[in-house]
């Protein structure tokens, strides 16, 4: 052992105890060994039974019928999510104006986000009450098993069929060992040869068989270097996805004012786009540590703290982009559904 090592050592084992999920850096969350003596497996399984008891302590947050939804297929979907004239106004708010972007180039698809900071939310009061509306966060806490400030960008989607190659989230996979929620509220249709969400309905629930492939894939993934794989983002094919008995896939194809709250655990991907498609929407993500048997306390609801996880990501973003160390880089600002700025020619 390296005497570099030595000194990470303790850092490496203590992150056992947190999301830490790259089996790449971390070479005891990597560990073949210890995988195969079952270190992944109960990981997985403690996050489960961690977010199964947080969840109980936040079931007044959201719908009976949404709770069971939830329960049944590890996403929720609510149409006609705000009323008319609401919706009509925040599409408004959030098309005619210009904010600060970043975009993230994968294949075929430039995906911008402009971060919603707290500012914006005061000025833009349909775009502020979305929000930090209860059914907005209610669901995204619920999911993710977390009562804590999720972030949150407005989020435009470009692919194009005839650009690059194929785009990574276009493949089904799990976003990491343990329940976390991302939520997308579309102010555009969403079609079906559009590229909708795809989610494997079940798939945020542990099975025997799917415990098995978690093992198996861990042994493995360390090998597999840097890729989405070893940095623990788990890719599982159709044949894999067959062998584990879950249902069919589910296109999420909805019309605009939908909101889609998911457990990004669970096997999902963006369906390819077979023409070119622009897809805008409000998008949330909250992913917390997965050990804490408590809902609540966190850091990001401290007076000062509260609301600006977006302002902190941009600012740390900007930061990273001087050093050529991001793969979002700034662009300035933009409107929402102006051409993409990362796309040339």
């Amino acid at each position: 052992m390296k005497a570099v090592d030595i000194v990470k050592a303790p850092i490496w084992l203590a992150e056992l105890a947190t999301g830490a999920k790259s089996f790449v850096g971390n070479p005891i969350i990597g560990s073949p060994r210890l995988n195969r003596l079952g270190l992944h497996e109960k990981r997985v399984m403690l996050a489960q039974r961690m977010a199964d008891v947080r969840r109980r302590q936040m079931r007044h947050l959201v719908d009976a019928e949404d709770a069971e939804a939830f329960a049944r297929d590890g996403y929720v979907v609510r149409r006609n999510a705000l009323p008319d004239d609401a919706f009509a106004r925040l599409r408004d708010e959030v098309e005619g104006n210009e904010f600060s972007a970043q975009e993230m180039v994968q294949g075929q698809t430039v995906t911008r986000f402009c971060p919603i900071t707290r500012a914006m939310t005061r000025a833009f009061p349909e775009l502020g009450a979305l929000v930090n509306g209860r059914l907005f966060q209610g669901l995204l806490r619920y999911v993710a098993s977390r009562n804590a400030d999720p972030i949150t960008f407005i989020h435009t989607v470009f692919a194009d069929p005839h650009r690059g190659g194929r785009d990574p989230q276009t493949v089904f996979h799990s976003d990491t060992f343990h329940p976390t929620a991302k939520a997308w509220y579309f102010l555009t249709d969403v079609e079906d040869d559009g590229g909708p969400f795809t989610f494997v309905p079940g798939s945020h629930r542990m099975t025997p068989q799917r415990l098995a492939w978690e093992r198996e894939k861990a042994i493995t993934a360390r090998a597999g270097g840097p890729s989405m794989h070893g940095l623990g983002s788990f890719r599982v094919t159709d044949e894999e996805l067959s062998q584990m008995g879950y249902a069919e896939p589910v296109r999420v194809a909805v019309p605009a004012n939908t909101l889609v709250v998911a457990d990004t655990h669970g096997f999902h991907a963006r369906a390819v786009s077979h023409k070119p498609t622009v897809r805008l929407g409000i998008y949330g993500s909250l992913r917390k540590n997965p050990f804490v048997p408590w809902a609540g306390l966190d850091p990001f609801d401290l007076p000062g703290l509260s609301g600006r996880q977006a302002e902190i990501h941009d600012a740390i973003n900007n930061w990273a982009a001087k050093r050529g160390k991001t793969g979002q880089p700034p662009v300035g600002m933009v409107k929402p559904l102006d051409p993409p700025v990362r796309w040339k020619g």
